[in-house]
């Protein structure tokens, strides 16, 4: 991003994701928050799957359950409604960090909104996040 900015590029959505996803993958929790934020500064709207998951999972990855949980109550001030992979993440970020029962309250959470997604991914995460 800083090389862009350099070259006199403007970041875009699309520049930005793929910068949260990268530290994502590279377990950068705190670099994708920063892009996420630096995003929202620049008015460009995240979106659920390539911006808001991909900051979610970076905080699961670093096992910070408060960011994880955080952003993805932001989501709603933004406008964006999480999706099943925004909620697993979250139920991961708390199983890992030893917070079962939030866990657990949180996959009710997820069936009391009747998602369409696949409630399997709900369970695996749950299972995944309780074997630690």
């Amino acid at each position: 991003m800083s090389e862009m900015k350099e070259a006199k590029l403007k970041p875009n959505i699309i520049s930005y994701s793929a910068g949260i996803s990268a530290c994502e993958k590279g377990e950068q929790w705190q670099r994708a928050l920063a892009l996420l934020s630096e995003m929202c500064e620049a008015k460009l709207e995240p979106d659920v799957i390539f911006s808001c998951n991909a900051g979610i999972s970076a905080c699961e990855k670093g096992r910070q359950w408060q960011m994880a949980l955080s952003l993805l109550s932001e989501m709603w001030n933004m406008k964006l409604v999480p999706d099943s992979i925004s909620r697993s993440a979250g139920i991961l970020a708390c199983g890992r960090s030893g917070l079962e029962q939030r866990a657990i309250w949180l996959l009710k959470e997820a069936c009391n909104v009747q998602l369409e997604s696949n409630v399997a991914s709900f369970v695996d995460a749950i299972i995944i996040a309780l074997r630690g």
